[in-house]
């Protein structure tokens, strides 16, 4: 299904149960002293609502930076990857420096690229094909001073598709934690809770209001989930970067 048909669900159907819940409060609940209690529970609402607030958008702007951190670092590692190829074809003997750059690279597109996108475990045969592209480099012979430069540059260059494989591992495994979700939707329940206590002479403009806070609760929330891995749900970082690199590498 879409994922704004998803959202759109979520957003209605939590719009329509808290205002179900406000209805029942005010056909049911103790109408008398409401009004009067509104100054009192306005303070505690203005207190848990904006807390709820910094929270949500600290942890939505922390999500959004990882996302266009884990964007950069694939082109880094791909641009990395083509650039010590290119160093290492001034080496002698270095035709196994692409062939093994071609390899990593498929690697992360048809392997790796699917499990990250769902949260599933990286193996190892991307760290021993990045190993076995080490080998070759360092394997390869020089005969003067432009040589040891190349090599040195295609070893650098390949340090650095290390560093960038490593970071985006750690981005895929990453997420928000348990504790802070916790926080988010008890912060949000008790946000959206307070309102119904809030009493006046107009029961639907009162059952909208909480409708509409606790709608857009749910839609922050969703957008929350859906970033908290930047290789899929709504972040669905592509490996158009590696797949660039394969192109140029053929």
């Amino acid at each position: 299904m879409n994922i704004y048909v998803i959202g759109l669900l979520w957003v209605v159907g939590v719009a329509l149960v808290a205002g179900a819940f406000a209805y029942v409060v005010r056909r049911v609940g103790e109408t008398q002293g409401v009004v009067d209690n509104n100054e009192a529970a306005g303070q505690v609402f203005t207190l848990v609502g904006g807390l709820q607030a910094v929270m949500l958008a600290f942890v939505l702007i922390s999500l959004f930076d990882a996302t266009s951190a884990a964007e950069d670092g694939s082109y880094r590692e791909a641009d990395s990857l083509v650039a010590a190829v290119w160093a290492a074809q001034e080496l002698p003997d270095s035709e196994g420096v692409a062939a093994q750059a071609r390899t990593y690279a498929r690697e992360v597109i048809d392997r790796e690229w699917p499990k990250m996108s769902t949260g599933a475990e990286i193996d190892g045969d991307g760290w021993a094909v990045l190993e076995r592209l080490r080998a070759e480099v360092a394997a390869a012979p020089t005969t003067d001073e432009w040589t040891i430069d190349r090599k040195s540059e295609a070893s650098d260059q390949l340090w650095t598709v290390y560093q960038q494989r490593q970071e985006r591992l750690n981005n895929a495994g990453g997420g928000v934690n348990s504790v802070v979700w916790f926080a988010l939707v008890a912060g949000a329940i008790m946000a959206v809770a307070l309102p119904v206590l809030f009493g006046g002479p107009k029961p639907a403009t009162h059952i909208l209001i909480v409708s509409i806070l606790a709608g857009t609760m749910a839609l922050l929330l969703f957008a929350t989930q859906q970033l908290q891995n930047p290789y899929g749900g709504g972040a669905q970082v592509s490996p158009a970067a590696f797949e660039t690199a394969l192109d140029r590498l053929r």
